[in-house]
């Protein structure tokens, strides 16, 4: 057995190692849902996601049916320069839908017609959009890139 007393040289640059890559796995770990967080907004090499069945010209009518143009800046939409939302200005490009749900036709879909029922307490209301509704409204968002 050997004594206790302080640790040999190899000893110490192998736990400074170890501690070295423990902290970065987790700086890792924390940068993971970041990705996508700067001005290219996340998808900038990668296609617009595909919305099955989705009208996006009805869709960018449908905004203005809905009035999302009260709350959001949306580029294509005559008047829609709201600044009580986020601008919607490159949706498509986006990573994450109100910081919570991954960007996908799906989840954009479901945050469309129950947002108060995905984050309790936001400010978008529930505007009793439908599904196919919100099928178009997310073809057509998904074109902003």
């Amino acid at each position: 057995m050997r004594p206790a007393g302080p640790a040999g040289p190899g000893a110490r640059r192998a736990e400074a190692l170890a501690a070295l890559a423990a902290l970065a796995a987790l700086c890792a770990l924390a940068a993971g849902p970041l990705a996508g967080c700067g001005a290219g907004g996340g998808r900038s090499g990668f296609p617009p996601p595909e919305v099955q069945g989705g009208d996006p010209e009805r869709g960018q009518r449908l905004i203005s049916v809905y009035g999302c143009s009260s709350c959001h800046t949306i580029p294509g939409v005559q008047g829609a320069e709201g600044t009580v939302g986020p601008p919607l200005t490159a949706f498509g490009r986006r990573s994450y839908i109100a910081g919570v749900l991954q960007n996908n036709a799906p989840n954009l879909r479901r945050w469309l017609r129950d947002p108060q029922g995905v984050v309790p307490g936001n400010a978008m209301p529930n505007l009793g959009v439908t599904e196919e509704d919100a099928r178009d409204i997310t073809a057509y968002l998904f074109t902003l890139r």
